[in-house]
């Protein structure tokens, strides 16, 4: 009529367990993982051009940004897209017609200062006149220093 250790035993076995159970958290993180991979190659620009560095502070880019690309063959490309000079202005109101957006200027080193302000002023002239110009990032080229002229002696 006692009760019996083994009784007891039986009972425990359908008792609540506190344990976390953590697998539903590493499914979240993995498929977060996979999405940020797939997504961050979208968001950046793939032409290859030979950036200037500049020690400026970087400033916040928008959630969709606009970037004209000069490159070195002076050729000019939206996002990665190839348009014409003439058609510039023209593809950037078919993409989006707000003309207050401001448009990122990638340049290579390579294109002259006279080039880059012939984009600037067709820019200027189809009313987008918040245009940023990007660097990368970084300390500022070393000038060239000049090899100091010899002097001849005096007898």
């Amino acid at each position: 009529m006692g009760v019996t250790f083994t009784d007891v035993d039986d009972e425990d076995d359908f008792g609540e367990t506190h344990e976390i159970n953590v697998t539903p958290f590493i499914d979240v993180i993995l498929v977060l993982l996979i999405i940020f991979m797939v997504a961050a190659p979208l968001s950046t620009v793939d032409l290859p051009i030979d950036l200037p560095t500049s020690s400026a502070m970087p400033q916040k880019k928008p959630d969709k940004p606009t970037y004209v690309s000069i490159k070195a063959d002076l050729a000019l490309a939206i996002g990665e897209t190839p348009v014409k000079r003439v058609d510039l202005v023209h593809a950037l109101d078919a993409a989006d017609p707000n003309k207050d957006r401001r448009i990122f200027l990638r340049a290579d080193r390579a294109v002259s200062y006279g080039d880059m302000m012939q984009v600037l002023e067709l820019l200027r002239v189809g009313g987008y006149v918040k245009v940023a110009l990007v660097a990368l990032e970084g300390p500022p080229d070393a000038p060239a220093q000049a090899a100091p002229a010899s002097v001849p002696a005096t007898p």
